[in-house]
């Protein structure tokens, strides 16, 4: 084995991947010879470094759970939507997740809630913010189970621990009074470790009538409206324009 053979074999098994893919590049590139020593090894090291910020990016993105891939930079802002612009530039930033503040995305069906939210999820993950992602109704039912089979503590974890939680879709179907108690306890944790993001279609007014007990919904609501953002939707459904385009284009 050669001495390059053995340097590349040495630098994978350190895990340097990055670095050895960047060597790999030099050796084939003669012209790269030109640099110093010090500039070639700086190059290793930066794109190790950039290596490894990729990596772990999508392994945030990854274990979100996002239910599909978008970015704010394909934000459809056409005007017809009447987009909160500056608003959504603040959002972006991510600075309200630091300061433990919450967001609500409203709008009617089909007007890119979950499209927004997951976007803005993602946004988080590329600027190392933990995410966990979540329909509602995937939600309550994993709650019912974690109390029918005693692993509650777990799903409470794993809900609790990422700097940003979104539940997707929230208001479809009656929440019982012993899910809305651990729903309430999750929000009122996560007010301590992190933000909230809500897609819904309906106003903050009508979430009482999701709950059987008003005092729930009002402990719920208090937390939930508590330094929250509100993002609303407006415009033709995205899905009967998307659906336009592809008959346009064919």
């Amino acid at each position: 084995m050669s001495i390059v053979e053995q340097t590349l074999s040495n630098l994978r098994l350190l895990k340097l991947s990055g670095m050895a893919d960047t060597y790999t590049l030099q050796l084939d590139q003669p012209k790269l010879n030109a640099k110093s020593f010090d500039e070639r090894f700086a190059m290793l090291v930066d794109y190790e470094i950039t290596n490894r910020e990729t990596r772990r990016i999508q392994r945030f993105i990854k274990s979100a759970g996002f239910p599909e891939r978008c970015s704010l930079e394909d934000l459809d802002d056409r005007p017809s939507r009447d987009l909160d612009k500056p608003l959504i530039s603040t959002l972006a930033t991510c600075e309200w997740i630091h300061r433990k503040q919450n967001l609500t995305i409203r709008g009617a069906t089909g007007t890119g809630k979950t499209w927004l939210g997951t976007a803005i999820g993602t946004q988080a993950c590329r600027l190392g913010i933990s995410v966990i992602y979540i329909r509602s109704n995937q939600l309550l039912s994993d709650i019912a189970t974690a109390l029918a089979d005693g692993s509650l503590a777990s799903l409470k974890t794993k809900l609790i621990k990422p700097a940003l939680l979104v539940i997707d879709d929230f208001g479809h179907g009656q929440i019982n009074i012993s899910v809305g108690h651990v729903l309430l306890d999750i929000i009122d944790q996560r007010m301590r470790s992190g933000s909230l993001l809500f897609t819904t279609q309906y106003p903050f007014e009508q979430w009482h009538d999701l709950f059987p007990d008003p005092t729930l919904a009002d402990a719920i609501l208090d937390r939930v409206v508590h330094q929250s953002h509100v993002l609303h939707l407006k415009g033709e459904s995205m899905r009967k324009l998307r659906a336009k385009k592809k008959l346009t284009d064919r």
